[in-house]
């Protein structure tokens, strides 16, 4: 009587093997799919080729993309689809799409009434603008120009202030009489509040 000793690999040959990752092969040896794995004190888990072939894997097979990895190990740990399961998944990401197009609008619905409320606040920015121009005018014309009249100090107390007018001949004053018709010395000296000359 013969016995032939059934090949073992290792976790990372099987998957490869395989074509699956790695941790499929662990999920699936944990869950017990996989009868037979012994732990080797050096290499770790060995698994026999039949518990592969018995639990669906084809050996050699080639490798899947790696996004598609995943999608195809759970696919395979799940083992057979049923039209309920698909049913209840079309459902639930019919929702989670009705959740997410709901969200888009909302979201939408914010951006316009954000961009309306700019408008109106660009509105009224440009009559403040327009406001404070027209302040700014009125401003200018009332404040006084370096051509206009200025007012003199009175030279003499209890005499009212001449007003200066550039360019124009200045009247002379009035004399008391018994004071002397001359100018005073001191009124001679004496500077105008402004610093300019006489």
């Amino acid at each position: 009587m013969s016995t032939t000793a059934c090949p073992l690999l290792t976790q990372r040959e099987a998957a490869s093997a395989c074509g699956v990752s790695r941790s499929t092969i662990r999920r699936r040896r944990e869950a017990g799919e996989l009868p037979g794995c012994v732990q080797d004190e050096e290499r770790g888990w060995m698994i026999p080729v039949e518990a592969l072939l018995a639990a669906g894997f084809r050996l050699n097979a080639p490798a899947p993309p790696e996004g598609a990895a995943s999608a195809s190990s759970a696919v395979s740990a799940a083992g057979p689809v049923s039209a309920e399961a698909v049913g209840e998944d079309v459902a639930a990401l019919r929702a989670e799409l009705k959740r997410e197009r709901q969200a888009h609008l909302e979201a939408r619905h914010q951006a316009e009434l954000a961009a309306a409320e700019a408008g109106h606040l660009r509105t009224q920015l440009a009559a403040k603008e327009t406001h404070i121009e027209d302040l700014r005018t009125a401003l200018r014309a009332l404040a006084p120009a370096p051509e206009r009249a200025a007012i003199e100090p009175s030279a003499h107390p209890g005499t009212e202030a001449g007003v200066v007018v550039p360019g124009q001949v200045q009247p002379e004053r009035a004399v008391p009489a018994g004071t002397q018709a001359g100018p005073e010395p001191e009124a001679e000296t004496r500077r105008r509040w402004w610093g300019g000359r006489r």
